[in-house]
């Protein structure tokens, strides 16, 4: 999913009455669950895919966000398109939301300027590891590289610090999405046991689940103009 600003017009009161008059038109369970992952989510830690090239691992890297509530991903595309595989994503990308830079500087500087500590992945520097890192320090972006160079020197450069995946065998890493899946599951249940605040805050809550209300009941336009939220 595209990031849109359609709930950010309204007020909170108005994303509140929209939300309870579609939830009249789905199952009081499937309600439940979008309430359910809405409090589950976090834009506390966000994941940086630079020019990642293969389709099933720019998949992996959202399914592994939706699974485990990280809210949105930041994407640099200059070398190589980030373009999940529709088979192997299978609608989770609906749940997440994809943020797109022209280049590397441009989605260094907007983290940055967020208030994200840049944690570059690499097995090739003396790294803190999942079980080590700080998770409570501030928020944090997670900086994957493409599959065959890793990440680039922009962000070696520009990176607060440095996490790796400890081997103990032979083989020197991973890859890309084995890493993405291990460093997001272990630094997403640290978070939620270590860092007070990691969910959305309520206006952020509430604005997300009247987007995914209006993404997920069939024919959502029809029916708000019928109940009058909308203009005829």
């Amino acid at each position: 999913m595209m990031t849109t600003n359609i709930e950010n017009n309204l007020s909170l009161d108005e994303c509140i009455a929209r939300t309870n008059y579609l939830a009249e038109f789905i199952l009081p369970e499937r309600f439940a669950t979008l309430e359910r992952a809405a409090q589950n989510r976090t834009n506390y830690m966000t994941l940086l895919a630079e020019n990642m090239f293969h389709p099933q691992n720019a998949s992996a890297l959202v399914r592994h966000c939706e699974a485990f509530g990280v809210q949105n991903i930041h994407t640099v595309e200059t070398l190589c398109r980030f373009n999940p595989n529709l088979n192997i994503v299978r609608g989770t990308d609906k749940w997440v939301d994809i943020h797109r830079h022209a280049s590397t500087a441009d989605a260094l500087r907007a983290l940055k300027g967020a208030g994200y500590r840049i944690i570059a992945t690499s097995p090739h520097r003396e790294s803190c590891t999942p079980e080590t890192f700080d998770v409570a320090r501030g928020k944090f972006a997670i900086v994957m590289g493409t599959e065959k160079t890793g990440i680039s020197d922009e962000v070696f450069e520009a990176a607060d610090e440095f996490l790796k995946i400890p081997m103990c065998g032979m083989v020197e890493s991973l890859n890309v999405s084995a890493c993405a899946a291990i460093i997001v599951y272990m630094l997403s249940e640290r978070m939620r046991h270590e860092v007070q605040g990691w969910q959305l805050s309520d206006e952020e809550r509430t604005r997300l689940l009247y987007r995914w209300m209006a993404d997920s009941v069939r024919d959502a336009d029809a029916l708000l103009e019928r109940g009058g939220f909308l203009d005829k």
